[in-house]
């Protein structure tokens, strides 16, 4: 008799495993899901895995990026590149200011670097800049989480201080990722697929853990697009934020858990999680209640905050007034 079953493969096995690189392999993969399966995971493990990034620096003297200094060997630009390279760890969520202060002639590594206690720099012998005279070299660097790449344009405030430079911030913790797929026996089939993924890290993840919560994300993913939505509309076409919190109360413990969610714990930017916060706005009950206008109106929220937020808040089933 004919099976029409999909068989379900292996779980993931360590050809080869180092601090920072690791070679995984998944075998029986029905054919053809050996592409689907590492194609989804190489992109969810570059996009979707939370790393920390300079996202704004400020250099006393130096107004924009493509002013020189008195004093430094390199010019701003190339500061700016040799600063993105810098990797650190964060403890917690929240933006930290790392400082500088150095009179020359000396060359200034990562390890010259005043870090606060929550703040972890994995490479302290990475170059930054030479100051060849006795010239001072003294600045500030706003340290943040976040997810994948995200370009400057995005993170500049609305508001943007005299001498600060944004930057080009590459969150991402994966230095490298690839897959192959070749083909196994199966029973009386050869066309089943082997699976194999390299990872390589920047050392604040390990490439298990990496290949691990990248699993987790697409099943979470796939879990929530299972299945069709019945929606009853009630008298009015769309129902508030306020209602849906009423009514998720009523049916179920678990809705009314979901709202006294902090908005901490929710995958939003530090600089807007700092303005929420500003706002008295701690929980996602306090966003719920709140209409798109009324948050347009903190300071620091613009538009793309809101998106973030909208964003954030469908994971719940919530939708702003």
């Amino acid at each position: 008799m004919m099976e029409y079953s999909i068989t379900l493969p292996s779980k993931p096995r360590i050809v080869s495993e180092e601090e920072h690189e690791g070679v995984y392999e998944i075998d029986g993969l029905y054919p053809g899901y050996g592409h689907t399966l590492g194609n989804s995971l190489r992109r969810i493990v570059l996009s979707s895995l939370p790393g920390a990034a300079i996202t704004s620096v400020k250099i006393e003297g130096v107004e924009h990026e493509f002013s020189t200094m008195d004093g430094l060997r390199e010019d701003i630009v190339t500061v700016l590149l040799n600063l993105k390279k810098l990797r650190f760890e964060i403890l917690g969520g929240e933006a930290q200011t790392i400082s500088v202060s150095i009179k020359g002639p000396q060359k200034i590594s990562g390890s010259d670097l005043t870090l606060p206690g929550q703040v972890r720099l994995l490479n302290p012998n990475s170059y930054i800049c030479e100051v060849t005279d006795k010239a001072s070299f003294n600045a500030e660097f706003r340290v943040e989480r976040g997810l994948g790449y995200v370009p400057r344009e995005m993170l500049k405030k609305e508001r943007v201080e005299i001498g600060e430079i944004s930057l080009d911030a590459i969150f991402s913790p994966i230095r490298r990722v690839n897959y192959e797929v070749e083909n196994m026996r199966v029973g009386d089939r050869t066309d089943f697929n082997r699976l194999r993924i390299s990872i390589e890290t920047d050392g604040t993840i390990t490439p298990r853990a990496a290949l691990e919560q990248s699993i987790e994300i697409m099943i979470t993913q796939l879990k929530a697009v299972v299945g069709f939505r019945e929606e009853e509309l009630p008298n009015e076409t769309t129902m508030s934020a306020a209602a849906i919190e009423t009514q998720s109360a009523h049916n179920t413990a678990e809705a009314a858990e979901a709202m006294k969610t902090r908005i901490e714990d929710l995958e939003l930017s530090a600089r807007t999680i700092s303005s929420l916060e500003k706002a008295n706005i701690r929980t996602v009950g306090g966003l719920a209640r709140k209409k798109e206008e009324d948050l347009m109106e903190i300071e620091g929220l613009g538009p793309k905050s809101i998106q973030e937020i909208k964003r954030a808040l469908a994971n719940f089933g919530i939708i702003l007034k």
